[in-house]
């Protein structure tokens, strides 16, 4: 096929199918149908879906562009211009699209009668500010609004980078919407929409991009860039898998389901993904090592045409099932206790010994993290070692263990219960910021990652590239300061449990995801800053980096204790209304919460001290062989022209004193 004519005929095969599969699912599953009470119309019945889907389809081309540009092309160059004029043009049918699906949704909830006078307006007003559905369309239309400036006004790596996280950033309110706010596990199926739909607008954004740049590649770059794209797709296809598994199981609660119109869409939807993965990893194996000769060419680009057209059904059958309602079958009686309004989730039974093994409430979000962090680390070493380098056992084993620890903490019986027991939430807050930091500062994973990731020499920017890059930028000299990373470390433990933060963090599930990982984050920069191997731009001598931490186990000490001599409840109205009849009672479990801060949390700072303390004591050995070496080498001349030196005063000190006599 004609790279210009695919170029053209690409996006609009996407979006023909997409709307044609959107079409058919919406009639077959009843999506589109005319409610029997205050139904809006045909338009919004249909439009809203329409919306939608340009909304999802544009995300893609906005953020998967983006993402898949920083790792493949290069900056300055023609095709990253194009990249961004792309993700611009995008980002302006992000922004319509995103706009006109929140008008559809107010019309579609509230069906009111349209007007251009101001009881309208004010209406439309309260529905966008006072509502959450309003303000999640508003905040996602104000920054597709930002991204098509940004990225039409931006050219550079740096740039680029900080407007593709935002890019990502905009696409997190949209997960918080649909059938997930109705499900009883709530949060779990808010976390798989959210993965689901990023990954999905990395895949196919990645899929537009080839399509957009291949006029202006040369076959040689061209297979480079189609190679490492491969790759991000492989990832994104890894978390489109498992959070559209997660988000089927929670919508569809038995196997009858899955005859339903809701389960027949959604088959069709796991089927295209299916076929997507299987035929892009066997044709992508056999043909892109084959894309610098022309036999491969016409195959391959006839293979992207068919993968636009299947993403088309995906998409289609995506945006259907957000308007179709998932079987519910028999409903229990209605009625919801206290624990169920603030947390979605009944309350659970009181914890007993095998619980810490057995009780899991899985957060996907952190199973993605450190399941990609074990792999890519573990992939990292066996590379290493099939090229006949060493990378140390006990780094490879601190890292995993650390992953592990991480998974544990966020899905295990810390997760069951942090929202009811205060000193649970402690628990799993000192482990994130004492005790999994200092195992994953001992993997060194840039380290290993500045040894095991190939080095690119055509001027792009890979993983290794890019870590690097975040390792030596301004940003990290600031934040690996010992100072500034032991003034977050300790600051925001106050600032974060002494305002409204907490209590955020308590009623907003993202919330509670922004707390773990910040908590993580300061923890491993302050670890860094004093422990590390891995390269920061200063450390404190080693006496200085004791002093410090004796003055952050000091604070840390005394931030236990203010906790436990608290005379009233933190976060009252949560942690006190709850409705838990076993148990401490609410005020006595803080107290408890704020010993383990006091002194269970101390252990690890503790621990941490002792390994400052072994690595002084082993530079100086380390320094002192060096001495004795180089005296070894020279024949002690140093300290032979040092005594001579006293020698020689010593003897003008003495015919000095001759002569005053």
């Amino acid at each position: 096929m004609n790279p210009r004519l695919l170029r053209a005929v690409g996006p609009a095969i996407l979006i023909v199918v997409a709307l044609v599969a959107m079409t058919i699912a919406l009639a077959y599953g009843g999506g589109a149908d005319p409610l029997t009470i205050g139904d809006p119309g045909p338009f919004a019945r249909w439009g809203l879906p329409t919306a939608k889907l340009l909304v999802n389809l544009s995300a893609a081309g906005m953020a998967g562009v983006l993402v898949t540009a920083l790792f493949t092309l290069k900056a300055g160059e023609r095709e990253f211009d194009l990249a961004l004029d792309t993700a611009s043009i995008s980002a302006a049918i992000f922004t319509v699209s995103a706009a006109a699906t929140g008008f559809l949704t107010f019309i579609d909830a509230f069906n009111p009668v349209i007007s251009g006078g101001p009881e309208f307006g004010a209406q439309l007003g309260r529905y966008l500010v006072e509502t959450e559905v309003g303000r999640t369309w508003l905040i996602t239309t104000v920054a597709g609004a930002a991204l098509t400036v940004l990225t039409f006004a931006v050219r550079s790596w740096t740039a680029t980078l900080f407007v593709a996280v935002l890019a990502l950033a905009s696409l997190v309110p949209m997960g918080t919407q649909g059938h997930s706010g109705d499900d009883a596990d709530h949060h779990i199926a808010m976390t798989a929409i959210i993965l689901h739909i990023i990954g999905a607008a990395v895949w196919l954004g990645g899929l537009l991009l080839l399509v957009i740049v291949r006029p202006a590649l040369k076959r040689g770059p061209l297979a480079d860039v189609v190679s490492r794209y491969s790759s991000i797709a492989v990832a994104a296809f890894v978390v489109v898998a498992v959070s559209g598994l997660v988000r089927a199981v929670v919508g569809l609660r038995t196997w009858e389901a899955f005859f339903s119109p809701y389960g027949a869409i959604l088959t069709v939807k796991v089927i295209a993904l299916v076929a997507l993965g299987l035929f892009g990893a066997w044709y992508r194996r056999r043909l892109i090592g084959r894309m610098r000769e022309d036999a491969a060419s016409r195959a391959f680009w006839v293979l992207i045409a068919g993968e636009l057209a299947i993403m088309g059904i995906a998409s289609g059958a995506a945006a259907a099932l957000a308007r179709t309602a998932p079987p519910l079958g028999e409903l229990p009686a209605f009625v919801r206790t206290p624990a169920e309004i603030l947390t979605y989730s009944p309350l659970p039974d009181e914890p007993v010994l095998v619980d810490w093994l057995v009780a899991w409430n899985i957060d996907w979000i952190w199973v993605a993290a450190a399941g990609f962090g074990m792999f890519f680390y573990l992939a990292g070493a066996w590379r290493l070692h099939r090229r006949g380098d060493a990378w140390p056992l006990h780094r490879t084993l601190s890292w995993a263990f650390g992953m592990l620890l991480l998974l544990w903490v966020t899905s295990g019986i810390i997760n069951v219960y942090q929202s009811y027991l205060f000193s649970y939430h402690m628990i799993g807050h000192m482990l994130l910021t004492m005790a999994i930091p200092p195992l994953m500062v001992a993997g060194a994973p840039v380290t290993l990652a500045a040894r095991a990731i190939h080095r690119r020499d055509d001027g792009t920017r890979g993983g290794r590239e890019w870590i690097l890059w975040g390792v030596h930028s301004p940003v990290m000299r600031v934040l690996t300061n010992p100072f500034v990373a032991a003034g977050l470390f300790i600051g925001s433990l106050w600032i974060f449990y002494y305002t409204d933060l907490f209590r955020w963090a308590l009623y907003d599930h993202l919330g509670h995801e922004w707390m773990t990982a910040h908590f993580l984050i300061t923890g491993y920069l302050f670890v860094l800053s004093l422990a590390g191997i891995d390269p920061v731009p200063y450390r404190l001598p080693y006496p200085g980096r004791l002093l410090l931490l004796i003055g952050i186990m000091a604070m840390h000490a005394f931030f236990g204790i203010a906790i436990m001599m608290q005379p009233g409840l933190m976060v009252a109205e949560w942690f006190g209304s709850m409705g838990r009849t076993w148990g401490e009672t609410p005020l006595e479990d803080q107290v408890t919460g704020g010993g383990i801060a006091w002194s269970i949390g101390e252990i690890p700072t503790l621990i941490l001290a002792i390994t400052v303390a072994i690595q002084w004591n082993r530079t100086d050995e380390r320094t002192q062989k060096r001495r004795d070496r180089h005296a070894d080498r020279t024949g002690d001349a140093e300290l032979d022209a040092y005594n001579a030196k006293l020698a020689a005063l010593a003897e003008r000190d003495e015919r000095e004193a001759k002569a005053e006599r």
